[in-house]
């Protein structure tokens, strides 16, 4: 019997990982990604000016996942969620932090970032970050691809509505000011960090200046070392700020060049989101030392299903400690080790290339020891050569609810935004079978 022509010619079933290992091309349309981050005639010369000095901020690709990974993340959110809510956890994470951790005006904070690698067991969530960048940066980006060919224009899917994804972010920092401050008017914002305009994501905070503008709050990128403490407000030239939105990595507000904002902060005088009790809640890496515990959670309080979730979704971590220091050395290679406040893979080392006088530099500070959670890849084309990249996905979350998904492709042992052809990449949730079947044309 002759076969079927159309069952023949049917192509082999395609999923996020075979689309992630056999389709190299570009989907990243330039000009599309200049319209969107050039929308107002304030932001004319931005995209021109990031490809000069920032050329390898985005990826010309595309990273896909299946429904499968993206709802076992979002059961991880879920389940992290649950156990911050926990009184005995909110507790032993306090307990550690510095005393302006304490403080809750009611904000939660905003951007929050759960990273991800995912291997072949599903999604493990490596870190969680406060302050994390890139949110709208990530939104023009993912408006700017296209489909190579008509075969793979079903993937692309975006993992959020990018119709009214600004006007969520907007609406999030609306919630923050209500939290703190119910109905009084929100009429001034300050986008803050040191040195703003020495930042790699200093375009992103021009973004944001325009965001406000656009809902009719008037907004302004400060320098921290700028703002003044005066008769009980926060001012910047002149000016009272209502609310800051913090992009400092000083967390706790130590630093003498911050000492106006954190004096605003304690007298709950402005509305600083994210804050000092956030970090010390989610993002202090010695938290992922209860969040991977199973008999810990239990003592928490943490339910059983809960308890599993996290079980399946966080590596292994524990503290690095001169006790364990023999053990330890001898497992690295199947460690990463992280410091316990930092951030953006910072003085983070795999434990595979670990030298002794690094090793001697991490037991003389404040690390932890991860499980190692290889991460996946994704094939692209750079300069005419296949390539190999690593990558790692960042949910943006707020409030427990998973607000943009993206991807970020790298070399080397860490995300470091300085390879060729990596950067941050849009992510598409790739539809199950059975809704391409459908979708196809008969």
């Amino acid at each position: 019997m002759s076969p079927d022509p159309a069952t023949a010619m049917a192509p082999p079933p395609v999923d996020a990982q075979r689309l992630n290992r056999g389709c190299v091309c570009r989907t990243l349309d330039p000009q599309r990604l200049r319209q969107q981050l050039e929308q107002e005639p304030a932001l004319a010369g931005l995209y021109d000016q990031m490809a000069a000095t920032r050329p390898t901020l985005f990826s010309a690709t595309a990273v896909f996942i299946s429904v499968e990974q993206r709802r076992a993340m979002v059961a991880i959110v879920s389940a992290v969620e649950a156990v911050v809510a926990l009184p005995a956890y909110q507790e032993a994470a306090l307990a550690r932090a510095p005393a302006i951790a304490r403080l809750d005006h009611g904000p939660r904070g905003v951007f929050m970032g759960y990273d991800f690698h995912l291997g072949g067991q599903g999604p493990r969530l490596i870190e969680i970050n406060t302050n994390a960048g890139g949110a709208l940066l990530n939104a023009a980006l993912a408006r700017a691809q296209t489909a190579c060919c008509r075969e793979t224009a079903w993937a692309f899917r975006p993992s959020a509505d990018l119709e009214h994804l600004e006007a969520t972010f907007l609406a999030m920092f609306q919630a923050e000011w209500r939290r703190q401050r119910a109905h009084a008017p929100l009429t001034r914002v300050a986008i803050v960090d040191d040195d703003p305009p020495g930042q790699y994501l200093y375009p992103e905070f021009l973004l944001f200046e325009r965001l406000f503008a656009r809902a009719g709050i008037e907004a302004v990128v400060a320098d921290a070392g700028a703002l003044v403490w005066r008769d009980g407000r926060l001012w910047h030239d002149g000016l009272p700020i209502d609310l800051v939105y913090n992009r400092l990595t000083d967390f706790d507000l130590d630093e003498d060049r911050h000492a106006a904002l954190r004096r605003a902060y304690e007298a709950g005088a402005v509305v600083l989101t994210p804050h000092p009790r956030a970090h010390a809640l989610y993002a202090d890496k010695r938290n992922l030392m209860l969040l991977s515990d199973a008999s810990a959670l239990a003592r928490l309080g943490a339910p059983s299903a809960v308890v599993a979730v996290l079980q399946d979704g966080v590596p292994r971590t524990e503290a690095v400690t001169a006790t364990a220091a023999q053990r330890l050395w001898a497992q690295r290679r199947g460690l990463f080790f992280k410091p316990a406040s930092g951030y953006g893979s910072k003085a983070a080392y795999r434990g595979d290339k670990l030298t002794r006088r690094v090793w001697e530099a991490i037991l003389a500070g404040d690390y932890v020891a991860q499980a190692m959670a290889p991460p996946s890849e994704r094939l692209t084309e750079v300069d005419g050569q296949l390539t190999d990249f690593k990558l790692d996905v960042r949910a943006y979350v707020y409030g427990g609810d998973i607000q943009l998904i993206a991807a970020r492709l790298y070399a080397g042992q860490t995300t470091n935004f300085r390879t060729p052809g990596g950067g941050f990449a849009p992510v598409f949730v790739v539809p199950p079978p059975e809704e391409v079947e459908a979708a196809e044309p008969r």
